[in-house]
């Protein structure tokens, strides 16, 4: 299966991230917290959904990372949209859009949880933001020489980047670029 190339950009240039970037040893943990979250996503989405995908580096063993989950919220097609994205603000989500990365639509909890931090991404099955989360993830899960690497990189970038998050994301723009052009070959 031949996947499109990652598109990794900025969200905006002008976004004043807050905080520390931290990057930490992988904590088996996340697994546990994800599957806590997906049971909140799928009993509230119910029917309108195809899945609910643990992506990122927290989705991958071993991996050092950002102690936040990224979550993908499958759907057939953009037509189911506006029932999830109902069903989700019922219970306290607000849309975000799809912050410049087409086929995939940002949610941002307006609620306090007991969850540790989490993002929480609406995609299409068949959407490029998916389909790339899917393959970077599953490719990293089969490489655990790319996921030591990834790992180093980040780590080091974070300490190098400490209060700037562009920086954090522009340094591993050509190690992910890398790793896509890998799973584009096999």
């Amino acid at each position: 299966m031949k996947y499109y190339c990652f598109v990794f950009r900025r969200i905006s240039m002008d976004v004043k991230m807050k905080g520390i970037v931290r990057v930490v040893p992988y904590d088996p943990e996340w697994k546990t917290e994800f599957l806590k979250i997906k049971a909140m996503i799928v009993d509230c989405t119910g029917d309108f959904i195809t899945g609910v995908e643990h992506v990122g580096s927290t989705a991958v063993e071993g991996l050092a990372s950002k102690p936040i989950i990224d979550i993908d919220v499958v759907i057939d097609s953009y037509d189911i949209f506006p029932a999830v994205k109902d069903r989700l603000s019922e219970i306290g989500f607000e849309h975000k859009g799809n912050l410049g990365i087409e086929g995939r639509e940002s949610f941002k909890r307006t609620f306090i949880d007991d969850f540790m931090p989490y993002h929480l991404y609406v995609c299409p099955k068949d959407g490029k933001g998916y389909l790339e989360h899917i393959a970077f993830r599953d490719y990293l899960r089969n490489h655990p020489e790319a996921v030591k690497a990834y790992g180093e990189l980040k780590t080091k970038l974070a300490e190098q980047f400490r209060t700037d998050i562009i920086g954090y994301m522009d340094g591993k723009h050509e190690f992910l670029q890398n790793i896509l052009k890998n799973v584009n070959k096999e």
